[in-house]
């Protein structure tokens, strides 16, 4: 396995970014590698089991192959559940908390798959969008492309984007929102064809989540390269 890490952005939020991630996460697990989950900023908190937490990074802690603590997941949990720029309420990210939680993660894995939160140019605190997480971290960029209507215009606006701020964008996976879209498979040959890297699956939608079913539908060739 070449590639060792990836940081996952949406075409939006709310796109399928987390069942993506830990589709993911399973089917590298299906070949035997330890794989652990980041995420980085994470808003809109709640209670279970006595702790704080999101939802999101819960589910990566969950599915990680290591058992961390939750701030070693998410060093940055914010409470509203709000754009983090708001939410944030004046704390600003510091890269090297960032970049050091990052390395643990990195040291006890086979591969590291760092989750965004929304979209690219989604902002995660009052300076910082996750493109400067993305640069921070210097990895290369899968894309989740939430197939709705829009979905081609924000596909390849992201992908545009990702490239000019020079980072690779890997790969894509497209992630099925709404089942009764007129012409779904028409939109992916499209994006198929005018996206200029590999999409690694498409997730058909669901009503609950079973990840090991939607592993099967990503192929890894493109990490291998």
């Amino acid at each position: 396995m070449k590639t060792e890490a990836l940081f996952v952005t949406g075409t939006d939020t709310d796109v399928g970014k987390t069942w993506a991630t830990i589709a993911l996460m399973r089917r590298l697990q299906h070949q035997g590698l330890i794989v652990n989950a980041f995420k980085p900023v994470a808003a809109g908190c709640v209670e279970q089991a006595g702790q704080i937490g999101n939802p999101d990074a819960w589910a990566l802690q969950k599915f990680s192959s290591k058992s961390f603590e939750y701030h070693e997941i998410n060093p940055y949990a914010f409470s509203k559940a709000a754009s983090p720029h708001y939410a944030c309420e004046g704390v600003c990210l510091d890269p090297e908390v960032i970049i050091k939680s990052y390395a643990t993660l990195r040291s006890q894995s086979d591969f590291v798959v760092v989750e965004g939160a929304g979209g690219w140019f989604s902002p995660v605190d009052e300076r910082w969008l996750n493109a400067d997480l993305s640069k921070c971290l210097d990895l290369p960029v899968l894309l989740v492309v939430g197939v709705r209507l829009g979905c081609i215009n924000h596909a390849l606006l992201t992908a545009q984007t990702i490239r000019e701020s020079g980072l690779a964008c890997l790969a894509w996976i497209a992630v099925v929102l709404d089942p009764n879209m007129i012409a779904i498979q028409a939109n992916l040959d499209y994006l198929h064809d005018k996206l200029e890297m590999p999409c690694m699956g498409v997730l058909p939608h669901l009503g609950d989540a079973d990840f090991d079913f939607l592993a099967e539908q990503i192929g890894l060739d493109i990490l291998k390269n």
